[in-house]
């Protein structure tokens, strides 16, 4: 078997899909199988990187795709899904980790998008339509696809993501130093937050969730990795008084970010929308524990090892905080580790070939 995976760019700057296919491609290499992870740069040729980043996805990445050959082809973030209209679908399979790059097509009457941006978002649609097997990150993604039709059921399974080797509860002296130095005079403890600052990520309720969670322990910290705040989110930190209790980290290396997880007292997840919730598994392969949206997809992940809360109750989760704050770390970190062992590469990696076996019939 000889596969081709076909990665997001790298210029595109989103680690959990970059994570994807790296864990992905190292199992394949530890099994023998023979691939090529193909993540080619974006041209910059025009002064917006959003018209380069639309050159190359309909244009500069097919023409690459259109020139190999494999036995198998695996589009592993479903937003590339455009290139199917080039690839052989009947041996192409895509990974797909929620429903968001449709939205504008599939509920227009919620997310409003110009002529232009629709055409751009049906034509990756009729590909991701097009795909020999879907394979979901999680289950609530499954009966979504169900629900608008999209992919027959005997096309689509669920195959949970893994968590990066470095994700242990396990010391880490260079990273641990490094953690070190960049939290600085942060030695307290500490809620972190690790992803985007996209709306469904919900900046606005980890800002005043930390905000009340802080005035009944004074001694509390936020940490935030992902990159700078909106100028929204700034505003907004400002006005809770926030100055100087809140440290804001880019995405770092993922040794780095596992010894700043190690590091946190919990994680806090209240994004009212996730596809699979990865920082919910890492966190807890940690020891860290987790509280997080009352969301199917994040319960899928986190299971009894999580607190959850309602979405937008900031009272419920400073209260859930407090609670957890004063509970025994033990009995926490143990519980995280025995769910997480639930996600690894090495999982996925198995039951994605038997997908590729079942296309090729061996």
């Amino acid at each position: 078997m000889n596969v081709g995976l076909l990665c997001d760019s790298p210029s595109e700057g989103w680690p959990s899909m970059d994570l994807v296919g790296q864990m992905h491609a190292a199992q394949l290499t530890a099994r023998g199988v023979r691939h090529l992870s193909i993540a080619p740069p974006i041209r910059r040729r025009t002064p917006s990187f959003a018209m380069d980043r639309l050159l190359f996805r309909f244009g500069d990445y097919p023409a690459i795709v259109r020139r190999l050959k494999f036995d198998v082809f695996h589009i592993v973030d479903h937003s590339y899904s455009q290139l199917l209209h080039t690839l052989p679908r009947e041996r192409t399979v895509v990974t797909c980790h929620d429903l968001d790059t449709f939205r504008s097509v599939l509920e227009p009457e919620k997310v409003r998008r110009g002529l232009a941006f629709r055409w751009m978002t049906r034509r990756i649609l009729d590909g991701f339509r097009k795909a020999a097997h879907v394979a979901c990150d999680s289950l609530a993604t499954h009966d979504e696809i169900r629900k608008f039709d999209l992919i027959p059921p005997e096309r689509l399974s669920v195959v949970p993501l893994g968590v990066h080797p470095a994700c242990t509860p396990e010391p880490n002296e260079r990273a641990d130093a490094e953690a070190k130095r960049l939290l600085g005079g942060f030695a307290g403890p500490a809620l972190l937050h690790v992803g985007s600052t996209l709306p469904r990520k919900r900046i606005d309720l980890v800002l005043r969730i930390f905000a009340a969670a802080q005035k009944r322990h004074p001694d509390l910290r936020l940490i935030r990795v992902g990159g700078p705040f909106t100028k929204e989110q700034t505003v907004l930190a400002g006005t809770l008084k926030l100055d100087g209790l809140v440290l804001q980290l880019p995405f770092v290396e993922r040794e780095v970010l596992a010894a700043v997880y190690r590091r946190a007292a919990l994680v806090l997840l209240p994004s009212d929308a996730e596809g699979f919730g990865l920082p919910v598994a890492e966190a807890m392969a940690c020891g860290t524990p987790v509280v997080a949206s009352d969301l199917g997809v994040l319960r899928q992940v986190g299971g009894d090892a999580a607190a959850y809360c309602p979405v937008g109750d900031v009272e419920v989760w400073a209260e859930a905080v407090d609670r957890i704050l004063g509970m025994p770390a033990g009995p926490l970190r143990e519980r995280s580790l025995i769910q997480a062992a639930d996600f690894s590469w090495v999982s996925y990696t198995n039951r994605m070939l038997e997908v590729y076996n079942g296309l090729l019939n061996l």
